[in-house]
């Protein structure tokens, strides 16, 4: 619950703060006052989003901080999941600078305002006219459902899941895999047209089983080819020079080696240049040897230089088609069409293997939703019959409740469609709320409603504002009462304009403006009894109230 609430330099209040009852709080003030203010105030501190034009003071910055006693609620497991400390005295605070910057703490560790959102949502339940105005939305009736029916509480359900968490992760898995079998499906279909004439380029650089450094030793053996005479005719000349000619070069180095030879004995350098003109012999004779070999293999080869001509024309033809320059690149891009042929296979095996898991999961995501729908119908009775008994205490007699349920496909939130209908006049047949239901009986239908949902939230703290729009005399006695007994287990804080609520409440708070010499400001204060029987008999007979309007009030406090 909420122990104290600070609130400095925001919109008309300069600076402000309340330590709420744990009990059942009442803030009155006249419109304008400054009550919506306050709400604006608490709901930055939820994660509302901010405007630096609220600032009072455009050159200071604004601080909202309030403090919550959450020692009797079991919410360290929500502060563990968002990596904070945990401290039964839970600190949350927003600022905002002159310039816009908006800044949250959570016991003063820094935190974005998701996380803001996500740690208040679990203290503070904010109750405002949109709230009235939502009863009407068939996704917020099915919330309020699934809250009556307990599908929203933990640990009751497979392990640590809430029935409807349960069937939302069986849902998430589902749609997944319904879009990667779509994602597949398509793929799939794209594959299969490219797929007849990926398989005939394949083929095609399959079958002349391309070689790598193949080309370059094509166009060298050509050449040879083609010039096979005039390379044989120059190979004989030049083995006649080195072996047959008179003066030929390795007669001449066999003479030079047993002349130097003769020399060795006379000093070692000889028998070095001996050895070195030996070694320039037996290099020649080689070199005359392959030389000779040479002569012998060239050829000229019409058949052979025709093949290497084709092969060559054939490669050629196939860089031109596929606009590339090498062997290696040829090479490369049958190997990207082997995948691409292949993944048709791929994808086939893919596409099969996600279809079955995901008609798994959507049969296990149609179980979870059968058990949820039973429960949530099972539950239609009980609160048609709730609802009814509040209603007629807070003067609807003849108020009828029905939920109309269908089938529909499966949504996040299952396969339920409801809506509420409502009538409030005997014969009258029910209708959907927003064509049956008038302002003030929206008003009673939201209060019987979170009065139900009360003892089903574990929120320490519960805000009504104005919920008693359109309603007065004994009706709104009763209304008070019924907050007082939401107050046995919730601390509540409601702003009213009714002096038959404002008589229950354990603490009664008085906003007011205040001028100062340049500008209005807000404030509040707490009531004492007598400034209450004061504030009621003002709420009753307005400015200037009678001795039997201070009588009246007296007596509703008493109540």
């Amino acid at each position: 619950m909420l122990i104290d609430l600070k609130i400095k330099n925001y919109a008309l209040i300069e600076q402000l703060e309340m330590n709420p009852s744990p009990v059942l709080n009442i803030i009155t003030g006249e419109t304008g006052a400054g009550k919506s203010i306050m709400l604006g105030a608490i709901g930055l501190l939820l994660g509302n989003r901010a405007d630096s034009k609220l600032l009072f003071n455009q050159e200071q910055k604004c601080v909202i901080e309030g403090v919550f006693d959450i020692s009797q609620y079991n919410l360290k497991e929500v502060f563990v999941a968002e990596d904070l400390d945990f401290d039964v005295h839970c600190i949350l605070r927003r600022e905002i600078s002159p310039s816009g910057k908006s800044r949250a703490f959570v016991n003063d560790t820094p935190v974005t305002l998701d996380v803001l959102r996500k740690i208040g949502e679990n203290l503070m339940d904010i109750h405002s006219q949109h709230d009235t105005l939502q009863l009407g939305d068939t996704s917020f009736q099915l919330n309020i459902l699934d809250i009556y029916a307990g599908n929203t509480s933990l640990d009751i359900y497979a392990g640590n899941l809430s029935y409807l968490k349960d069937y939302n992760e069986t849902y998430r898995k589902f749609k997944k895999l319904e879009g990667d079998y779509k994602k597949l499906t398509d793929q799939l279909a794209q594959a299969q047209k490219e797929l007849d004439y990926n398989t005939f380029l394949l083929n095609e650089l399959e079958e002349i089983g391309l070689q790598a450094d193949e080309q370059e030793q094509l166009e060298t053996e050509l050449k040879e080819l083609e010039n096979a005479e005039d390379i044989k005719l120059k190979l004989t000349q030049a083995v006649q020079s080195l072996t047959e000619s008179e003066f030929n070069i390795t007669s001449a180095l066999k003479d030079t080696v047993q002349l130097i030879g003769q020399l060795a004995s006379f000093s070692p350098k000889y028998e070095e240049l001996r050895t070195r003109t030996e070694s320039c012999m037996i290099e020649l004779n080689d070199v005359a040897g392959e030389l000779e070999d040479a002569e012998r293999r060239t050829e000229a080869d019409p058949a052979r230089t025709t093949e290497v001509q084709e092969r060559l024309n054939t490669i050629y033809t196939l860089q031109r088609k596929h606009q590339v320059q090498t062997i290696d690149e040829l090479l490369a891009i049958q190997r990207e069409l082997e995948g691409k042929v292949g993944s048709v296979l791929n994808l086939d095996n893919a596409l099969s293997s996600t279809e079955k898991a995901m008609k798994e999961a959507e049969q296990k995501m149609l179980e979870k939703a059968a058990v949820l729908s039973e429960r949530r119908k099972a539950s239609f009775g009980k609160f048609e019959q709730e609802l009814y008994v509040l209603l007629a205490e807070l003067g609807m007699p003849n108020a009828r409740i029905v939920i109309q349920h269908k089938a529909a496909a499966p949504t996040a939130t299952g396969t339920d469609e409801i809506s509420i209908l409502f009538s409030a006049n005997k014969g009258a047949q029910p209708q959907s709320l927003v064509k049956a239901a008038s302002g003030g009986e929206f008003s009673r239908l939201m209060l019987s409603i979170k009065y139900m949902l009360a003892d089903k939230t574990a929120l320490p703290t519960i805000v009504f504002d104005e919920i008693d729009t359109g309603i007065s005399g004994e009706v709104a006695v009763k209304v008070g009462k019924m907050m007082q007994q939401m107050a046995q287990k919730h601390q509540i804080i409601a702003i009213s304009h009714l002096p038959q609520i404002a008589a229950q409440g354990n603490s009664h708070y008085f906003v007011y403006k205040h001028d100062t010499e340049d500008r209005t400001i807000s404030r509040i204060k707490k009531l004492s009894e007598k400034e209450r029987v004061d504030e009621i008999a003002h709420m009753i007979a307005g400015a200037n109230p009678s001795a039997s309007a201070y009588k009246s009030a007296k007596e509703l406090l008493s109540l």
